[in-house]
């Protein structure tokens, strides 16, 4: 657990027990840093965290007060999920296409879009490199950068890792048409038809419809909206099934916006060594976290290269450019050759125009600002939830990304509220969309990435009533 979460549960414990009272002014940042030794980063994270759980509210010009009415303060989480165990085939894509196919109009607002809206992200500035960097561009460079991709991106992409503290060497980077691309070969370099893939439960969609395509199967294993898979539950599944590799999102999980602590991943990397078993690490959110620091990927830890790290520059900065990587460990050489004999190209333009919008810097300054935005809309999508939707919704409290996961009561069809929302041009993503069995037909993915537009507060409450409508039946 880390430092403003420690302090965050503390002053919450002190709340639940009538020690701080509804009113009641907490310290100050600046008192409470000298007071508790603590840097002030730490103590606003922790405030921070307190503010999105519901416990306390920001006062302008007056600090931060234990919120007047604690009644539904803090909302219970999601039920971890509890799979039956079994590998199955996937048939989840006619579904997918049925559900959201036609969903990503503009007219549409996305609360079941699996993009943050593109106005968090500079393409203004992206759109002027890539035009300067087309008009100077040299053609010998549509042969040289065939494989593995931009030499000048491939060095910002381990500079990056340096800068995490991890050693990548450049060889081990292969770029991609976006982190699908990347996941998607990661996955035929170490399965074949047949083989048993593990997931978590749930898990993104667009992972089962990669193994539906390869004819692989799903095992999925017990994942809480809090810390992530559970290694439990993993190591009985390796000891019961025999696995080819692991499909797994370690921070800030679509959907539940899960992250598993430090501790867990360590944990977890050691399994899958004992098994010589290969972890797939989508990380694609990596950038878009809320805490004092970068979330520790599980390839950090990884020393016997069994670790397939899969990142993207789609989410946090340039949508629709299709720009991601694999650092492929001892796999790098078998994924640069199968995107070869796939796509053979990269997106050469897009990569030349990210290359060179990070050879200025901005980068940092960018995602400072894009993470502030996001923490805002998630706390405005979290009061939405406690003020509209039925009572006895749970909802995870996600430190990243852009992803919160519901829990509404037994009766209530999220595929149906789909529908109804549809109908009034609300996009959603329905639980059974996430999971190879279509379970969680009563939960619901919402993306609070859109929260800047202007409609998304009327989409949430609408949402919410006609949630609280099917409850009633």
């Amino acid at each position: 657990m880390n430092l403003y979460e420690r302090h965050a549960n503390e002053i919450a414990e002190l709340i639940r027990a009538g020690v701080l009272r509804p009113g009641d002014r907490l310290p100050s940042v600046r008192a409470a840093s000298a007071a508790r030794g603590l840097s002030r980063t730490t103590i606003f994270e922790a405030y921070y965290l307190l503010e999105t759980r519901g416990l306390v509210e920001a006062r302008p010009r007056s600090g931060y007060f234990v919120k007047e009415d604690l009644a539904q303060a803090e909302t219970a989480a999601p039920d971890d999920s509890w799979p039956d165990g079994r590998a199955r085939a996937v048939d989840v894509g006619q579904l997918v296409f049925e559900l959201l196919g036609s969903l990503n109009r503009r007219e549409f607002v996305p609360l079941g879009s699996a993009f943050p809206s593109p106005s968090l992200c500079p393409l203004t500035r992206l759109a002027r490199h890539l035009g300067s960097e087309m008009r100077d561009f040299d053609p010998w460079r549509l042969v040289e950068d065939l494989a593995p991709g931009n030499e000048s991106l491939r060095r910002h992409i381990v500079l990056r890792y340096a800068m995490d503290g991890m050693v990548i060497a450049a060889t081990e980077i292969v770029l991609t048409n976006g982190a699908m691309e990347g996941l998607n070969l990661s996955l035929q370099a170490v399965t074949r038809p047949g083989d048993v893939v593990v997931v978590e439960s749930p898990t993104f969609y667009a992972a089962l419809q990669a193994l539906d395509r390869l004819q692989l199967r799903a095992l999925e294993v017990a994942t809480s909206s809090a810390w992530g898979i559970d290694i439990d539950a993993l190591a009985a599944a390796l000891k019961r099934e025999r696995v080819a590799a692991c499909w797994l999102m370690t921070s800030f999980q679509n959907p539940l916006g899960s992250s598993m602590p430090d501790e867990r991943k360590k944990a977890l990397v050691a399994l899958l060594a004992e098994h010589e078993v290969p972890l797939i690490e989508d990380d694609v959110y990596a950038e878009l976290y809320f805490g004092a620091r970068k979330p520790l990927p599980a390839k950090a830890l990884d020393t016997q290269g069994l670790v397939i790290h899969c990142g993207s520059f789609s989410k946090c900065l340039a949508p629709g450019y299709r720009v991601g990587w694999v650092a492929g460990g001892k796999f790098a050489a078998r994924i640069e050759q199968m995107r070869l004999m796939y796509t053979l190209s990269p997106a050469i333009p897009s990569e030349a125009a990210i290359a060179a919008y990070l050879d200025r810097g901005g980068y940092d300054r960018h995602l400072r600002r894009m993470r502030a935005a996001l923490a805002r809309y998630l706390a405005v999508a979290m009061e939405a939830v406690r003020a509209y939707f039925p009572a006895g919704t749970r909802m995870s409290a996600p430190q990243g990304g852009y992803f919160l996961w519901l829990q509404l009561p037994d009766s209530v069809d999220t595929t149906q509220l789909h529908a109804l929302a549809r109908e009034r041009g609300i996009s959603l993503a329905p639980g059974p969309l996430f999971s190879s069995d279509r379970r969680c037909t009563h939960c619901l993915r919402l993306n609070y990435g859109h929260g800047g537009d202007p409609r998304f507060a009327s989409a949430m409450q609408t949402v919410g009533q006609l949630a609280t409508a099917l409850m009633r039946g």
